[in-house]
């Protein structure tokens, strides 16, 4: 493998900034330090001027193989996250079919080996009748990052709803488990009055009036009161209300918490006064909800409160988003501009770029225990980005790598550039090219 020494750059690592020589070697951090003497042929790579951050790791995303791959492949949102500076990514089970047995929890790992040009993990499925199939993933608890839980409200065959189902998962599993919270009964309720005010004519903006802050919180409190009853390790995924804030804790260090939680990049970003330019585009589960939401959680993040960024990356056709609000699909494809967008926060003042490497890198490491990545320290696997915060990125439709084609930051200039991503000291993409020689690892985590 290609040795590379990276001269000069800022290197963003746990909550410090330092200008350093790094030296990546046989897929790990060789050395890291002022004034480096490598021996061997190596690609030199002037970092003057430019920081040095930890690969994000992205423990929500949906890229739809098997079996909605008009939509999304394993291939292409893989090559989208490394062109965004993600390394690592954690992939849902609500594929089709949905990965609700042993075997097609491996197909999954199957394709990604062959393909993948990010690192990867994929999420156990659990649905209303699985339980002892979901089990069997205790064994491979050093290979698999979780078990998913649709706690509440799903797409497809994926709602768990029998508190039966909960309890055994919640007692026995010795996974995290990762859980998508919005109550179907609050909702269905919703949707029933709003059909009966509004008929067929709703639109975007009802959303987070249907998926409500009360059907939020009742599935959250839910989980938590599981979770505290069996001692399971639970992270609730994609908080979009200030009231579930309550629910989580900064009283002790990320390691030792039982109960943690993630926000999004577009509950970060948009909120509903945005619906009524960008429609169905932001239609997404939980919904982008009211502006005193958003500013909560910001400030959930950055007391840390809410312990993770990452996207919920759900990418979509745009003819399926054009559609009535009632027929359009939720979900919205983000992996390639999280890391942008965050940087951009950065240069706004809104946090800090070594808050980001925690959030976004540090911090997924941690919480589902993963082996030697989300730090840049020597001995650990060279998964790391390259930023230029002086440059530009616009995003247009011939530089979105999204099978999908589209992005809601069409047409934006993010204030900053990534410009080479190592995945497991692999070049995978400098410059605009990539370099798909060599695949990403399947993720092991410690027990």
């Amino acid at each position: 493998m290609q040795q590379y020494l990276i001269r000069n750059i800022a290197v963003v690592n746990e909550g410090t900034t330092t200008v350093q020589d790094v030296w990546i070697k046989d897929s790990r951090i060789a050395k890291m330090g002022p004034n480096l003497t490598v021996n061997g042929h190596y690609e030199e790579i002037n970092g003057e001027g430019k920081y040095l951050l930890p690969g994000v790791i992205d423990d929500q995303v949906h890229f739809r193989e098997p079996g909605l791959t008009e939509k999304a492949t394993i291939y292409t949102e893989a090559r989208a996250a490394v062109a965004g500076g993600t390394t690592s990514f954690m992939e849902m089970p609500n594929t089709k079919p949905a990965a609700l047995t042993q075997e097609l929890l491996e197909d999954k790992y199957d394709i990604a080996r062959q393909h993948s040009l990010a690192n990867y993990s994929f999420f156990m499925g659990v649905s209303n009748d699985n339980t002892e199939e979901v089990l069997k993933t205790n064994a491979k608890k050093d290979r698999v990052c979780g078990v998913k839980i649709f706690m509440g409200s799903s797409t497809g065959n994926m709602l768990v709803d029998n508190f039966l189902t909960l309890e055994k998962i919640f007692s026995e599993t010795e996974l995290l488990i990762a859980t998508h919270c919005e109550d179907e009964k609050i909702i269905r309720a919703n949707m029933e009055t709003f059909k009966q005010e509004k008929g067929d004519h709703l639109t975007a903006a009802d959303h987070p009036l249907i998926r409500s802050v009360e059907a939020c919180f009742e599935s959250s409190w839910t989980a938590v009161q599981f979770a505290k009853k069996h001692d399971a390790r639970l992270h609730i995924l994609h908080i979009s209300t200030a009231k579930e804030l309550q629910l989580f804790t900064n009283m002790m260090p990320l390691a030792q918490k039982r109960i943690t939680a993630e926000v999004c990049v577009h509950h970060l970003h948009f909120t509903s006064d945005d619906y009524k330019l960008y429609s169905n585009l932001i239609k997404c589960n939980p919904a982008i909800k009211a502006p005193e939401n958003k500013a909560a959680l910001w400030q959930g993040l950055l007391d840390d409160r809410l312990d993770i960024i990452a996207t919920d990356h759900a990418p979509h056709t745009w003819a399926e988003k054009q559609q009535s609000y009632l027929q359009a699909p939720s979900g919205v494809p983000l992996v390639q501009h999280s890391l942008l967008l965050m940087l951009e926060y950065v240069k706004k003042g809104a946090l800090s770029i070594e808050k980001v490497a925690e959030k976004m890198s540090h911090a997924p490491a941690i919480c589902f225990r993963i082996k030697e990545r989300g730090f840049l320290k020597e001995g650990y696997y060279a998964d790391c980005v390259i930023v230029d915060m002086h440059d530009k990125t616009p995003v247009a439709k011939e530089n979105i790598y999204y099978k999908c084609g589209w992005s809601p930051f069409e047409g934006h200039t993010f204030p900053a550039a990534i410009t080479h991503t190592f995945v497991s000291g692999h070049l995978a993409y400098a410059n605009g090219q990539f370099n798909e020689s060599t695949k990403g690892h399947r993720l092991n985590f410690e027990i």
